[in-house]
């Protein structure tokens, strides 16, 4: 071991990246700075007191530090608070990979920190962090066994791309594949993806553990040079004579525990005959020895259960609930089942049961994200939630925990690429998945029930996604690939294999594998059969709605669009706001409008939502000759009557034209300033910008079309009219005028009204 900074370094796809030690956090178990590009993270491991305790006591924390991309923390209190979403999910994808890998009876109380010290937007600080863990802990003190190297996979314009930069992931590619694993075997996949196909995946695999193994090979280097003697760890061994008493004494029992069906049952079965042997073979209470003889008398039941459990799935090919091992558990599938929600579904799969309801808002509801990543909203989010009664227990329920995190993403993964665009469904879209029940592969049962809800709730999406569970149990060279597994072949089981996607490919994949003896021959077998699997639950899900109701809900948010002539938009908006607020509170809605001239509008009423898009198609668009207005007299004069049309926008009812059939001497002998009148465009002339008008029960041009109302207005052509300026111009350039100056008024009014929540500034 040296004391001095040692640093090691690897390409990968034409890409340096370098891991450092002997500089920072010296103080740390062990320490490594990873570095790619201007991405640096600081990743440290520290073994801290003994616990006596029966699981591993390991810890691992991501906090991001919003300097790292030149960043003040959006919050009151200007300070990194609670872990984001992005930090918890990259915690979890640190902590896969590495928990099985750590020695049994290791109980030294463990943390793992990763700190982005530095983010360039081009190099993902998660792979750097996932990297920098496993080196931390080479060469610190804990005897960890071998290094673990994590790569991205993506697939830009058709091929394959390793560690792409963060820009293409945000604007889009068709797979985002993170994979971890040693230079043996894979570990763990994590993916997003567009309907590829299961063979892609596999492909991408391939070329993600070729790079893994050359991270891996830095590690070593690393440790090599500065490395930590590692702690010693003694650890536990079952009792060979003990192991087969209890299988004697208490095996029989055993077995007929473990097959009753029913999993709470099934729990308390087991858990009598745990007693009884606990009871039989730990002694004398008040012994010295008790402690000892009680662990030891634990451990070798465990191993008896595992055992019995493992052989019966793997060898006899018998399933702890009797199915075989493609079987799928009983689905039941039931929509709209909370009548005031905008779109809900119960999914129920076996003991696993998932509601999930559809939250349709506007584009002001969209989440806000402050992290260090590019990206800074999203408008489509899914949420899940495991309270403790979901598995017969009481606890407490206070927010999401990592887990609960970590399958939201999951299910909220698997259905992006089904959302439609915002131009296509202009709406925020949350989805809640409630576990209900639980038994294994809770997460999927969230994936179909979302996709349900949302069909319920009228969202198009482009194709309805199932997700399956897929599991192995593998003694010797015997082995057997489950479809759809239970608590039990989960937490007893070699992999735990999460495929979710549309018959035509995969969405989303998350697998971690707790042995190092699945080839990639077994992977191939496990996607088929889960594509099989799938394309079952998809039958069974359409079969009770097979696409997105053609209608939302009543109680969701009515939205009609308008696009506008992005010069129109000040029009609109008026000085300081007046006018957007104006027709907001007339119209009981909320006005949205880009920069683009995209309006939308949303009401919980119907009736005024459209209303309103009406009256703001009128105030913007183009006077054609045609159109009919019922606007106001603004003003009188000795040749005719000006009459608002729209904000801004005048028209000349010439005085010859003002009472139809008579001759009068003034204006004010028929109209006066405020009255209100229905009138029709019969001239537009944009050059001398003047608009005339004429009665719109003026017989003379009842049923005329507009270029019959044309030949009217020119055949009065010779008649006087007025000067050029102000509005007495007829009202149209001096329109323009009033708009011109109420852009300028605005200046940034535009955005400020699109984000008038004081909250977004």
């Amino acid at each position: 071991m040296s004391d001095a900074v040692q640093r090691v370094s690897v390409e990968i796809e034409g890409r340096e990246i370098s891991f450092e030690t002997g500089k920072l956090a010296k103080q740390a178990s062990g320490a490594v700075v990873v570095r790619a590009g201007d991405t640096m993270v600081l990743c440290t491991a520290t073994a801290g007191n003994l616990r006596d305790v029966d699981f591993l006591p390991l810890t691992v924390d991501v906090e991001e530090r919003m300097y790292a991309a030149g960043k003040i923390p959006g919050s009151f209190f200007k300070r990194e608070g609670r872990a984001g979403e992005k930090a918890t999910l990259t915690a979890r994808l640190i902590d896969r990979p590495i928990r099985p890998l750590f020695p049994k009876g290791w109980r030294y109380e463990t943390q793992l920190v990763a700190l982005p010290m530095s983010v360039d937007h081009l190099n993902p600080y998660d792979m750097l962090a996932m990297n920098g863990a496993s080196a931390a802990l080479m060469v610190s003190n804990v005897p960890f066994p071998a290094p673990v190297g994590a790569v991205r996979v993506g697939k830009i314009d058709g091929n394959f791309v390793v560690n792409p930069d963060e820009d293409l992931l945000v604007d889009g590619t068709d797979l985002d594949l993170i994979v971890a694993g040693t230079e043996e075997a894979i570990l763990m996949v994590e993916a997003g993806a567009n309907e590829i196909p299961e063979a892609e995946i596999l492909d991408a695999l391939d070329i993600a553990h070729e790079n893994i193994r050359k991270l891996c090979a830095a590690q070593r280097e690393l440790a090599e040079r500065a490395g930590k003697p590692k702690t010693e760890v003694e650890i536990p061994q079952v009792h060979p004579e003990l192991y087969e008493q209890i299988k004697t004494s208490h095996g029989g029992a055993l077995e007929a525990a473990t097959q009753v069906q029913d999993k709470l049952e099934r729990q308390d079965a087991t858990k009598t005959v745990q007693e009884q042997v606990l009871e039989r073979y730990s002694g004398d209470p008040e012994a010295d020895t008790f402690a000892e003889y009680r662990g030891n008398a634990q451990r070798a039941f465990d191993k008896l259960e595992k055992t019995i459990i493992r052989e019966r799935i793997a060898v006899q090919k018998k399933r702890p609930d009797g199915r075989t091992a493609d079987e799928i558990r009983p689905i039941s599938v039931e929509v709209d089942v909370t009548p005031r929600t905008h779109g809900s579904a119960l999914f129920t799969r076996g003991q696993t049961q998932a509601l999930s309801v559809v939250a349709l808002g506007t584009t002001r509801e969209e989440m806000r994200l402050d992290t260090l990543g590019l990206e800074t909203t999203k408008r489509y989010f899914h949420h899940y939630n495991f309270p403790p009664f979901s598995v017969g227990e009481a606890g407490f329920m206070r927010g999401p925990k990592r887990r609960d995190i970590g399958h939201g993403a999951l299910a909220e993964r698997a259905l992006a690429p089904m959302i439609p665009s915002e131009e296509e469904f202009p709406y925020t879209i949350r989805v809640v998945s409630d576990i209900l029940e639980s038994n294994g592969s809770s997460s999927m049962a969230s994936v179909c029930g979302s996709t349900l809800s949302l069909m319920d709730a009228g969202v198009p999406i482009k194709a309805p996604v199932a997700g399956i569970a897929m599991g192995l149990i593998k003694e010797g060279d015997d082995y057997i690939i489950l479809t759809d597994i239970a608590g039990v072949e989960d937490h007893l089981g070699d992999m735990d294999f999460k495929v979710a996607g549309t018959r035509d490919g995969i969405t989303a994949l998350q697998m971690d594998i707790k042995i190092t003896g699945v080839t990639f021959a077994i992977m191939r077998d496990a996607l088929a059969q889960a594509q099989v699997a799938r394309e079952f639950i998809l039958g069974a899900m359409t079969s009770v709605i097979d696409a997105p109701r053609s209608e939302l809900s009543r109680y969701a948010p009515g939205i009609s669009s308008v696009q506008i002539d992005p010069e129109k938009i000040g029009l609109l908006i008026g000085k300081g706001g007046e006018t957007i607020r104006a027709l907001q509170e007339e119209f009981e809605s909320q006005i949205d409008v880009n920069d683009e001239g995209m309006v939308l509008v949303y009401a919980a009423d119907r009736e005024r939502g459209d209303a309103l898009a009406e009256r703001i198609r009128a105030m913007t668009k183009e006077v054609e000759v045609g159109d009919e207005f019922t606007g106001k007299v603004v003003k009188t004069t000795t040749f005719g009557a000006f009459v608002e049309l729209s904000k801004g926008t005048d028209g000349l009812l010439h005085i010859s034209n003002v009472a139809p059939g008579k001759r009068i001497a003034t204006v004010e002998e028929v109209l006066n300033k405020g009255d209100e009148l229905a009138v029709r465009v019969v001239e537009v002339d944009r050059e001398r910008g003047r608009i005339g008008l004429r009665l719109a029960e003026d017989p003379e041009i009842q049923g005329k079309n507009p270029e019959e109302l044309a030949a009217i207005a020119a055949a009065e052509g010779s008649r006087p009219r007025p000067e050029r300026g102000g509005r007495d111009r007829g009202g149209r350039n001096g329109g323009e005028r009033d708009r011109g100056r109420g852009r300028a008024d605005n200046g940034g009014d535009r955005g400020r009204v699109r984000d008038r929540d004081p909250d977004r500034t």
